[in-house]
């Protein structure tokens, strides 16, 4: 009887435990109000307290096509991500960024991993094609994510309490900064914030014509 009462104790504690939780709907809209994507939406406890896990975690940016996928990749400050080749010809990756400066000699196939250790805004270049343009968004919060096609992003699983969230996105004006906005989700299981960002047209370098041979390059 004992062992029925303790499981039928954990049932309903576990769901409860689980409703303590809150979560931010984020919306982001351009100024003709249309959704925009790939823009990162990162909330910060504003007592400063942030907890990160014990276990540095891991992500991927593909190459594909002669271009970065994803295009915008948000990750912990800690994470080590590696940048796969999926081309038949080969790339050179690399960043000037100040948050984290790196050099991916040529090569096909996966190279070492890079850890990005500082948070900031990481732009990738290769050498060989000047048109491959990508971003590594490095957040000192656990409680981030990015805007799907319809510019939604949910932050789940937050601690009830208030926070400064923020947004970015490589083509905003002004500063991420200016984006902070104070949520209060201490008392509310979901709260929704909306913004509106000015953006800059897309600067993109045009890619060099294909004359029907790959090359190794």
């Amino acid at each position: 009887m004992h062992a029925h009462w303790l499981l039928a104790l954990v049932a309903v504690v576990a769901p409860l435990a689980h409703a303590q939780n809150a979560e931010i709907a984020a919306r982001v809209i351009d100024a003709q109000g249309k959704p925009v994507a790939d823009a990162v939406v990162v909330a910060v406890p504003s007592d400063g307290n942030v907890k990160l896990p014990a276990r540095p975690p891991q992500d991927v940016v593909d190459q594909v096509d002669k271009e970065f996928v994803p295009k915008v990749q948000a990750i912990l400050v800690g994470t080590a991500v590696t940048f796969p080749n999926r081309d038949s010809v080969r790339h050179q990756v690399y960043s000037f960024s100040p948050a984290r400066r790196f050099e991916l000699p040529l090569y096909t196939g996966v190279p070492q991993a890079v850890t990005f250790d500082k948070p900031g805004v990481v732009v990738l270049g290769c050498n060989i094609h000047d048109w491959m343009v990508g971003y590594v968004y490095v957040s000192e919060s656990p409680y981030f994510a990015k805007t799907d096609s319809q510019g939604r992003a949910v932050l789940s699983d937050l601690p009830p309490r208030s926070y400064v969230v923020r947004v970015w996105h490589p083509q905003q004006t002004g500063t991420e900064e200016d984006s902070r906005k104070n949520v209060d989700v201490s008392r509310t299981g979901r709260t929704e914030v909306e913004w509106t960002l000015t953006l800059k047209p897309e600067v993109r370098i045009r890619r060099a014509p294909v004359h029907g041979s790959h090359g190794t390059y």
